[in-house]
Parts: structure tokens; sequence; C-alpha cells
């Protein structure tokens, strides 16, 4: 049984793909859900991959819910974040709910997951933090003052558990995806895809699949030196 990697969000979209990599590459995954049964027991059925269920936004609920993957399939040594949702509003019309509600998801469940994983990666000397943050977490986007605060938050994170974890031989890295053609993005009127896609040099949507093929990169030993870095996979719509 190869190392074990939690994949927060991990049994659709992105995250499925993520899941699906990790566990081609030899890893030993566990995806979580939020609220989707029957989405997560398709996943499950389908690939093998145990499914757990709780709220990244809740500190208690994640931390039993790691103990419970631990002592199912051992100790954490690759943990993924890429839970997020959306609660988009342009900012004089956004409710302090939608600014919560995404800032408790997608900046403190970044928090939530990999504080009770960190002191056992400290303990063993090796680890490897994956954050999925976002294109929009560098440029900004209209209606989305909550997720860009987000994941420009997440960008912050990650540079500076990769300072504190450097010598305990752990890594913690960022990936930026841009526009991705997963349900949600596939979901939108045909004429804000192509809008979408017209910003986009590289004249397509990216594949869920080669955002995972920057995740299993970044998991591996291959990837020891490269330490609080970001990947951005957009297409060449935007350069940092």
């Amino acid at each position: 049984m190869g190392r074990v990697a939690l994949v927060t969000g991990g049994s659709r979209g992105i995250g499925e793909a993520i899941s699906k990599a990790l566990q081609a590459d030899g890893y030993t995954v566990a995806a979580t859900y939020a609220g989707n049964d029957e989405a997560a027991a398709k996943f499950t059925a389908e690939t093998g991959i145990k499914t757990y269920k709780w709220n990244v936004a809740d500190y208690d609920s994640s931390k039993a819910g790691i103990e419970q993957v631990e002592a199912d399939l051992g100790p954490i040594e690759v943990v993924v974040a890429n839970a997020g949702i959306t609660r988009d509003a342009p900012f004089h019309k956004m409710t302090p709910e939608q600014w919560h509600q995404v800032i408790d998801t997608n900046l403190t469940g970044v928090f939530n997951t990999v504080h009770p994983i960190w002191p056992g990666m400290r303990e063993r000397k090796f680890g490897r933090v994956i954050v999925i943050s976002s294109i929009n977490g560098q440029k900004g986007q209209f209606a989305q003052a909550n997720y860009a605060a987000t994941k420009a938050g997440d960008l912050g994170i990650v540079k500076s558990l990769a300072q504190e974890g450097a010598r305990a031989g752990i890594t913690a890295n960022a990936i930026c995806p841009g526009y991705i053609a997963t349900e949600m993005v596939m979901a939108v009127p045909e004429k804000v895809r192509e809008s979408i896609i017209g910003q986009i040099p590289a004249g397509r949507l990216g594949e869920p699949e080669e955002i995972a093929r920057c995740v299993c990169f970044l998991a591996s030993d291959d990837s020891g030196f490269i330490n609080g870095s970001t990947i951005s996979a957009n297409g060449a719509q935007f350069f940092v």
C-alpha cells in the first residue's frame, strides 16, 4: 500500500481527477465531500476510493474525519486542500453570510484541513501540502471579492508553511487553475463559455486531468526542492 493522500472535495470536478490520478500513481487515496451522498457513492463504486463526509469549515469535524482516515488507512503524508465554494455577488450587494461562507470554506477550511495533519508530518520528517487556489486569487474577479480574497490568502498560507516545514522535509505548494472544463463551467450558457474561451490564448478550457498531473508532480519525491511555489495552469491567460 502506497503513501496515503487526502483530497478534500475529492469526489467531483477537479478533485475527482486529482483523486484518480494519485490512485493511478500508487497512492492510497481518501476523498472528502460535503453533501452529495449519491455522487460520493457512485465515485467510490467506480474507483474503489474511500469517501468521507465532513464540512471543512468546521475544525472539530475536520479533525475527527482526519483521525478516522488515519485509523482506516494510515498516516496522511500528502494532503490536497481542494474543497471550495463560490457565493458570487457584486461587492455592494454581497451579504455578510456570502462573505463568511466562502471565507470559512476556502480559507479557514485550508487551516482546518492541514493543521491536524501537520504535527504527524513534522514528526515523520516528510509531507506534501498542496493547495488548489485559483487564477482569480492572482488577478481578482468581478463579483468575487470573497472568493478572490480566499484564494489569495491560500497562497499566503502556502508560502508560510513552506518556510516552517522545509527543515522537517515538508513542502507546501499551490496550483492556480484557470478556467477548467468542469461540470460547473460547462453548465454556463454557451455564449458565456465562448466569451471565457476568447480570453484564453490557448483557445480552450483546461482539463481537470491537467491540474491533476500538476498535483501528482508536487506530491512526488521529484519535487522535493520545490517549496512555497505556485503553478499557474491557465493556458497563458494571466501571468504573475
